[in-house]
């Protein structure tokens, strides 16, 4: 049986394969115009979702109801509501994150020498929000890789002092670093 604009809504719940492609075919464009733009910051995020809201659609498709509104519009919604699961799920990875975890990788080390006014802007912005002794304090243990002893030797500042600096350092990051992902979306 051919799958047209008519019938493929009583194919898919027949479970007929062939609508679900006619759904992709014609209907796709809605799901990744939706999709990208909740997820625009989390491409990696994308094909899952799609995926999802198409099975959200082979799954439910018993539930949409023509009276209520059309496929176009019930779609919309699925997708809608998918992308913010999706989003949901990002910013709850992100409070659990380890910011230890997280690495800078230089392509060729033997050419780069870490300055501190050669830092990428990027870096410069993320640490702007902490003390300039806050500051000093991460670049010497996440880019110049110094040790806390190290750092104490140098600073006369205590082990535990550092340790304590750090911490908070790292709970101000975080947090800004997940208000600006819920703003951003």
């Amino acid at each position: 049986m051919k799958i047209v604009e008519e019938n493929f809504i009583e194919q898919l719940k027949k479970k007929n394969d062939d609508a679900l492609y006619y759904v992709i075919d014609n209907y796709g464009w809605i799901i990744k115009t939706i999709v990208k733009k909740h997820l625009y910051k989390m491409p990696n995020y994308e094909d899952d979702c799609i995926n999802d809201i198409l099975m959200a659609v082979w799954v439910n498709i018993d539930k949409f109801d023509p009276t209520r509104s059309t496929f176009k519009n019930w779609l919309s919604g699925i997708s809608k509501f998918k992308s913010i699961d999706y989003v949901r799920k990002y910013l709850k990875e992100l409070e659990h994150a380890n910011i230890d975890d997280l690495s800078i990788s230089i392509k060729d080390e033997s050419s780069y020498n870490i300055d501190r006014n050669e830092l990428n802007d990027d870096l410069e912005s993320l640490l702007s929000c902490l003390k300039e002794a806050d500051k000093s304090l991460f670049l010497k243990l996440y880019v110049e890789e110094d040790d806390v002893t190290t750092i104490s030797k140098e600073t006369g500042i205590k082990k535990e002092i550092i340790y304590n600096r750090v911490s908070r350092g790292k709970k101000k990051l975080r947090e800004i670093f997940r208000l600006s992902h819920i703003r951003g979306l």
